[in-house]
């Protein structure tokens, strides 16, 4: 199982920041070419084939990752750093969600808010357990409570990605509590 948690983590890699590191090209919906990302992992000297992509695809806790529907085609749902355009749909949050970050960024985000940073979208949760999780990841976690609801009303936009993921363009400070 571990072979495949490093090869999900490379596959994360070229799909979302360096399709370069497999030798592949994203279009502009972040698609890459199920054969030809194959070819390229192998390339790098790592063991793959479709089997194991569909398994990874399928296993993955955080669910990634998703195949077009005739498995020809497969991209990243979210946390792109290169520009595309993942085709989300604009979605009605509910009254708060949740960003977990580390305690080290708080006064950064007191002054600046939350930023995508190298994202493309600040990434939000529906629960606190997640965003707990997610910023333990970076540090000494601490959540954040957003008022989504409000920002809606105010006219900042939101969408849900396949995973669940919340995503907006920035979380200005009025609607954090910290």
């Amino acid at each position: 199982m571990e072979k495949t948690d490093k090869l999900s983590v490379f596959i994360s890699l070229v799909l979302r920041h360096k399709p370069e590191a497999a030798n592949i090209q994203l279009d502009e919906h972040g698609w890459a070419e199920v054969d030809a990302l194959i070819e390229g992992i192998r390339n790098t000297g790592r063991k793959i084939d479709f089997d194991i992509l569909k398994e990874i695809v399928r296993t993955d806790g955080k669910q990634r990752y998703s195949f077009n529907e005739d498995c020809t085609l497969i991209r990243a749902n979210q946390g792109h750093s290169v520009p595309v355009d993942v085709e989300l749909a604009e979605a009605e949050p509910p009254e708060f969600l949740y960003h977990g970050t580390a305690e080290r960024f708080l006064e950064s985000i007191k002054k600046e808010g939350l930023r995508p940073m190298s994202r493309l979208y600040v990434h939000l949760s529906r629960d606190e357990a997640t965003a707990l999780k997610v910023g333990k990841r970076h540090g000494k976690p601490v959540v954040l409570k957003v008022n989504a609801g409000k920002m809606q009303q105010d006219g900042l936009r939101f969408f849900l990605s396949e995973n669940g993921v919340w995503l907006t363009d920035k979380v200005p400070v009025s609607y954090l509590s910290f």
